[in-house]
């Protein structure tokens, strides 16, 4: 781990089918911190066919330091219907723990905002659990939470019973 002080050698850059197994580790590694490991079924086959194969959901861009993956963001195009442009969701943003405080997550935050004004969006959102200290830095980048939104899923059951499966 860097102390605060020294510069970082951070570089970040788009994910790569080799990447898969390293992005799956993360994914991993982010579910126990979550306390979500139970929910994980992610598998480097579905990784590679979802991130990489011919209709790829979402980009993912992968922190190094001195060449060794620290942290990733995956995120994806939504669309706003009122302005009828894009915004980026951002699904994930995760950090190894040794490397926490160092600003890596802050320029992965950043990478994804030059993203999304490259492409126009006029927004970038995602979810935090309640419980994360990470909504603090959120609130002092001059992110909003949506207090008046509910989340809702469907899944499971529920999706086949609505699909009429």
């Amino acid at each position: 781990m860097l102390k605060k002080s020294e510069k970082l050698n951070l570089n970040i850059r788009k994910a790569s089918l080799n990447d898969v197994p390293l992005i799956l580790k993360f994914i991993k590694e982010l579910s126990v911190y979550e306390k979500m490991t139970k929910e994980v079924v992610a598998t480097e086959d579905i990784l590679r066919d979802t991130l990489f194969g011919d209709k790829s959901y979402a980009q993912v861009l992968i922190a190094e330091i001195e060449g060794r993956p620290v942290g990733y963001a995956l995120y994806f195009y939504n669309f706003s219907t009122f302005v009828g442009r894009p915004g980026l969701y951002i699904e994930d943003v995760y950090v190894s723990e040794e490397y926490r405080g160092q600003g890596i997550g802050t320029a992965l935050f950043k990478y994804c905002a030059h993203i999304a004004k490259e492409h126009k969006c006029i927004r970038m959102e995602w979810l935090v659990l309640k419980w994360n200290p990470a909504r603090k830095f959120y609130d002092h980048m001059g992110a909003k939470p949506m207090d008046e939104w509910v989340i809702y899923r469907l899944k499971g059951n529920a999706l086949d019973n609505m699909a009429g499966l």
